[in-house]
């Protein structure tokens, strides 16, 4: 049941420090309904400020709010409040699909009117929430008396930390977009960074700093000023505009999720509930799914993305992956390279010129949709564009309008390129109006997105849920070819990337040694430690990765058969970040449990409390887990599979090798 209420006054009073004394002094407070956070606002003489306390823990004193318009003008100083409006909302919704199927959206709002006055008289409203899971404000630019165009140059918002913390961060605004390893170091040592930014605070806290509802405006980079204060910094355009405003912009929130410990960052939804709801309906052309794909082979040098001797995209190998597929009971797949266009320099900084509607040679698009419709099998579609963005909305119109006439649903949208039309960023105002323009594009022809390449997420996915994935992170795939992620890379990225939202990561890979790729690549991990990220990473969609032939006549293959991408319920037992983390959903569908449990390089006990499960009921765990002896780099490929009968009052006893993993089924008697 959705409501929204309207604090009477006598509530409202409660919201603000003293009527009488605020009109004097300008301070007002929010705290959110479980009184656990509250946000301060006050006027520093004509400075708009706002601070933030957990409990008893001041968590940001403070800190500056506003902006910096074109020719030097301050828009963050010589306001005057004109009014503040409070409000309370409480709803539970259902997600389309997802991680959890009900989430609880319950706030308290205050609302900060502000005017300059100045004799433009720019006005601007702060709109505060308060979340018993952390807090969020963002701007708004109202249409004003004189109706004109601005440049926002800088945005002057700080956060200033009381105290320092262990941040977890990958740098900004560099080649490789947010395709970097995340390192650890104090708060007050760190240059700009990407969000979502993990901070493990000295005042025991985890925090975590992102953004939600991106649209028409620049994304918010974090930068360290001085001590332990974090300032915004806008993605700019090339020519150094932060965000160019028509007549009057909303900012996206920003967001600060606080939890007691790391684990409760990923069970926050907050930065989905500040997202607007579900516009698209049931969605019915999109169903969560696992898919097999070429896309491994590829990436070893099994196979070239372009037309050669070793081809991946041709018409004979397509089939020869439905029939696999089909065998083993999946029903998706994807081909990339299917297309004109490819080179031995596809992946390079150029405007390259890919066709959207031309097979390949030797690929015939039409023959293996109609050879997949016989075998129960779909094809994912793929469109690389190498971030030649003029090319590409030439042609993506016709593109998908080919894709829903072969009845395809689903597209994987590539966009390999340090800067959009090798001039733009990813995260500039540019690239977050390119990349909701084609998430509601591919919505009219009932194309779900899997986004490679792409602007980090804020959510959006609630909106539009046919934004089903991204990468936005290291990948798999730096595995086949580098020098490889470390085994903490897994136990880092379910507390900072995963946060903003699901990602196609690739996990699958039973020879974690690639006897057929390249000469000493490898995956730092053991094959159970795969099985694990099923539940660890979270996505409605997972790539079953490794090679056809790899997962021929394995036992482990039945957990990927069996293991759903669509959840009721997720919980995070225990994690530290980078060692270790123990996660369990609960299948959507089924009465099953399912459990995965990954750590760094060390070799590690864990014992898990099954509490979790129904109390009046009996499962079978059936366990997948590292074969005695397995470490990374001792049979890392081998998996024990055993089984035990289990209830809510036991505790399970598991080993994980070094860089190893279990997952585990619970399955209901």
């Amino acid at each position: 049941m959705l409501k929204k209420i309207i604090l009477p006054a006598f509530l409202t009073a409660l919201t603000v420090v003293g009527t009488a004394q605020a009109q004097k002094s300008k301070s007002y407070e929010l705290a959110s309904p479980g009184g656990i956070n509250k946000i301060k606002f006050s006027l520093d003489k004509t400075a708009p400020k706002y601070a933030v306390s957990h409990g008893k823990i001041q968590v940001i004193e403070p800190s500056d709010l506003g902006f910096t318009l074109k020719g030097n003008e301050d828009f963050s100083t010589n306001f005057e409040v004109i009014d503040v409006k409070n409000s309370s909302f409480d709803e539970t919704w259902e997600q389309v699909w997802g991680e959890k199927k009900k989430i609880r959206n319950h706030y308290n709002e205050m609302v900060v009117q502000l005017q300059q006055k100045s004799s433009e008289k720019r006005r601007l409203n702060i709109q505060f929430r308060a979340y018993d899971d952390g807090i969020a404000f963002r701007y708004e630019y109202p249409k004003q008396e004189k109706n004109d165009s601005i440049f926002i140059m800088d945005e002057k918002t700080t956060f200033n930390l009381k105290d320092d913390g262990k941040a977890w961060w990958i740098p900004a605004n560099r080649e490789n977009r947010d395709e970097y390893l995340f390192k650890d170091a104090p708060v007050s040592t760190l240059d700009t960074v990407l969000t979502p930014l993990t901070i493990e605070s000295k005042s025991g806290l985890a925090l975590s700093f992102h953004e939600a509802n991106l649209k028409d405006f620049a994304s918010m980079t974090l930068v360290n000023n001085t001590g332990t204060q974090l300032k915004s910094d806008l993605v700019p355009w090339a020519d150094g505009v932060k965000v160019r405003v028509k007549d009057a912009f909303t900012s996206s929130w920003r967001t600060l999720q606080i939890g007691e410990k790391p684990g409760d960052l990923i069970t926050s939804y907050l930065i989905l509930n500040l997202n607007d709801p579900n516009k698209l309906g049931k969605v019915d052309y999109f169903k969560p799914y696992k898919y097999f794909g070429i896309w491994w082979g590829m990436h070893i040098g099994k196979y070239s993305f372009w037309e050669s001797p070793i081809q991946g995209a041709t018409t004979k190998r397509a089939e020869e992956y439905m029939d696999f597929t089909a065998k083993e009971g999946f029903h998706h797949l994807l081909i990339e390279g299917w297309n004109k266009g490819w080179t031995p320099a596809w992946y390079e900084n150029k405007m390259h010129m890919f066709s959207f509607t031309k097979s390949a040679d030797n690929f015939d698009l039409e023959k293996v949709v109609e050879y997949g419709n016989k075998k129960g099998v779909a094809l994912i579609g793929y469109h690389e564009t190498g971030s030649n963005l003029i090319n590409y909305l030439k042609e993506v119109d016709d593109a998908f309008a080919l894709y829903k006439r072969l009845g395809m649903h689903s597209v994987k949208i590539g966009h390999v390129g340090s800067k959009l039309n090798m001039k733009e960023n990813h995260f500039g105002q540019f690239g977050v109006n390119y990349f909701r323009y084609i998430l509601e594009k591919a919505a009219t022809y009932d194309l779900a997105v899997l986004y490679h390449e792409s602007i980090k997420d804020t959510g959006e996915r609630r909106t539009f849920p046919n934004m089903v994935s991204r990468e936005a992170a290291r990948g798999q795939e730096y595995n086949a070819w580098s020098e490889g992620n470390p085994p903490s890379h897994l136990t880092i990225i379910p507390f900072t990337r995963l946060l903003s939202g699901p990602m196609d990561f690739t996990p699958g890979i039973f020879d974690v040694e690639v006897k057929q790729g390249y000469p000493g690549k490898r995956v730092h991990g053991t094959a159970a430690q795969q099985l694990a990220l099923y539940i660890t990473i979270y996505a409605p969609i997972q790539m079953m990765a490794d090679l056809p032939e790899n997962y021929e006549g394995k036992p482990a293959l039945q957990f990927l058969k069996d293991v759903p991408t669509d959840w009721e319920d997720t919980k995070v037992l225990e994690g530290k970040i980078g060692e270790y983390i123990t996660t369990v959903r609960k299948d959507r569908n089924s009465a099953d449990w399912y459990l995965g449990t990954i750590t760094n390089e060390k070799a590690r006990d864990v014992e898990v409390s099954l509490s979790f499960l129904d109390k009046n009921a009996t499962y079978e765990a059936q366990i997948y887990a590292d074969a005695e002896g397995t470490d990374e780099t001792h049979n890392p490929s081998a998996i024990a599979i055993s089984k035990k009968t289990v209830k809510a009052s036991d505790k399970l006893k598991l080993h994980l090798g070094g860089a190893g993993g279990t997952a585990v089924r619970f399955k209901k008697l």
